[in-house]
């Protein structure tokens, strides 16, 4: 079975987040990206179970989006 999560970067409140059309119920939260990769991993399973689907593998493609604001001097 095959995903596609968004993470994007919350700037105001210094987080990513994690979402996915694919996965009812996926919202996850991280200070960091990597740990973040690494609890959606965990997550899809564990929801899949509860939606009443099992899969023996999952393949997961990550797409990321993170906009800042950069001061210029001089």
């Amino acid at each position: 079975m095959s995903y596609k999560v968004k993470m994007i970067w919350d700037r105001e409140a210094e987080v990513w987040v994690a979402t996915s059309e694919d996965v009812p119920g996926l919202v996850l939260e991280s200070g960091s990206f990597d740990a973040l990769l690494e609890r959606v991993k965990y997550a899809i399973p564990e929801l899949n179970e509860l939606n009443g689907q099992k899969h023996a593998a999952y393949n997961i493609t990550f797409l990321a989006e993170r906009n800042d604001q950069v001061a210029v001097y001089g």
